[in-house]
């Protein structure tokens, strides 16, 4: 495996390996999952953060908005096995994520389930991933959103959250429109609804009991992009 730094993309030929996972069974068949999951890996440092943060956990991951089950593959290919569960309001993604992951052979230690997380989400006790949805979840799912997946942390165990901020940069102000276009493009179903700030989450998560740690997550996009890692002290 080629050696990565956290804050850059995957290298072109692990993006290829987990991609070649996401092409159709046959020749002919649509390849937008394959394109769109490999641009997103060799542009995006968003899985190479997750997985160091996630690195030398066992606890099981509940990766809530999973879409195709993206971080399954990365965490498959880094050498993590710890149990995954992906849920997601979009159903024909979970169809697709579930098919991809069966003929990658990566069904074992591995659930896919549609949910909105604006009705709920499922018991867990583990680490959990919140990767690019709390902008779709109003300030009051917000916060209960934080509490329950805080109280979730068993010992060891990392929540580890990729958001954008809000604020009036020209980041924030790319990251808003990207999200609304993504939305009319049809990939994403709902409309981003609010971003939380950096204020809110560092009070909110401290107050459960969790140290935080924010850095930038910019890579080779315009986006306001940060990685959130909490854990109890």
């Amino acid at each position: 495996m080629t050696a990565r730094s956290a804050e850059a993309p995957f290298p072109p030929d692990e993006a290829r390996a987990i991609a070649r996972a996401f092409l159709p069974r046959r020749f002919y068949g649509n390849r937008y999952d394959y394109y769109y999951t490999l641009t997103k890996l060799r542009t995006d440092p968003l899985y190479p953060g997750v997985l160091e943060a996630l690195r030398g956990t066992t606890a099981p991951v509940l990766d809530l908005g999973c879409g195709l089950g993206l971080l399954l593959h990365a965490l498959r290919l880094d050498g993590q096995s710890m149990p995954w569960h992906g849920v997601d309001i979009d159903a024909d993604k979970i169809r697709r994520g579930r098919g991809i992951a069966a003929r990658a052979g990566l069904a074992d230690g591995a659930r896919f389930d549609v949910m909105d997380l604006a009705q709920g989400w499922p018991p867990h006790r583990g680490s959990v991933a919140i990767l690019d949805v709390l902008q779709y979840l109003d300030a009051q799912a917000q916060g209960i959103l934080l509490d329950d997946t805080a109280s979730m942390l068993v010992p060891g165990a990392k929540l580890v959250i990729r958001s954008g901020l809000g604020d009036d940069t020209r980041r924030g102000r790319t990251t808003r429109i990207t999200d609304r276009l993504a939305h009319f493009a049809g990939w994403m179903q709902e409309v981003p609804k609010r971003y939380p700030t950096r204020d809110e989450l560092e009070s909110r998560l401290g107050a459960a009991g969790l140290a935080v740690e924010f850095r930038p997550l910019y890579g080779n996009t315009p986006f306001n992009n940060w990685l959130i890692v909490a854990a109890r002290d």
